[in-house]
């Protein structure tokens, strides 16, 4: 996670946070503004699966976009995609 928040971090434009667990994901979702939301292996899935439903209903149009390695180039061509589609979650 620390690798992806470098990296995501790097150029000024965005700014990476990082929770470590679900209550953690879902305390931040609520205090900060995001523009996506950034799912990694470090997730299993029942717990994406509630952090998915938590944000359809505290934050409908805020994408979801799952990363799970292929390198800087796929991580940010993923975020791109995401902030510039129509498609949520």
């Amino acid at each position: 996670m620390e690798t992806i928040a470098r990296l995501i971090d790097r150029d000024g434009i965005w700014q990476a946070t990082i929770a470590f667990s679900i209550d953690d994901a879902f305390d931040v979702c609520l205090l900060k503004d995001f523009k996506i939301v950034l799912i990694g292996a470090g997730i299993d899935e029942d717990e994406e699966l509630k952090l998915k439903a938590h944000l359809v209903k505290s934050k409908p149009n805020l994408p979801i976009v799952k990363h799970y390695g292929g390198g800087s180039g796929l991580l940010f061509a993923e975020i791109h995609q995401a902030l510039n589609s129509n498609t949520k979650h």
